[in-house]
């Protein structure tokens, strides 16, 4: 996952202008932006300090899945922190190699926009609904 998130933002960077945006249909633009805060740019305008605190924070959160991939049994939830620990590796590369996450996935309603984000996103994402949904099975079965 971290792999394939970094070819895409490698060809982002590569294709395309800083601030750059393609509109590829009615709801959905290419683009390319720089996020130096967390989700939704939180801290964005911190000054410097996000990015080690990022760092530091991806770091022990990926040592933490690593252990929890390990020990676990259950399938579904070693997929979904699989999910997880590739999405932050993929932004934890960013952090440490470029300062910034790039993000090029743009999502909008009319003048309404979703916070732009990337593949890395996206699985920590997925992830992160496949390990509530596998305990809302575990639940049913309880």
């Amino acid at each position: 996952m971290a792999a394939s998130d970094q070819a895409i933002k490698w060809l982002v960077q590569q294709s395309m202008a800083y601030g750059e945006s393609i509109s590829v249909t009615s709801f959905f633009n290419w683009v390319h932006v720089w996020n130096t805060g967390a989700a939704f740019s939180l801290f964005a305008n911190g000054g410097g300090w996000q990015r080690y605190f990022f760092i530091g924070i991806a770091v022990v959160v990926s040592i933490f899945l690593i252990k929890l991939i390990l020990e676990n049994r259950h399938k579904g939830e070693a997929i979904a922190y699989s999910l997880i620990l590739g999405g932050a590796m993929g932004n934890l590369i960013d952090r440490v190699f470029r300062g910034y996450v790039v993000d090029s996935f743009d999502f909008y309603w009319r003048d309404w926009h979703w916070p732009a984000f990337n593949l890395a996103d996206i699985a920590i994402v997925l992830g992160a609904l496949l390990l509530v949904s596998s305990g809302f099975v575990a639940q049913t079965y309880l």
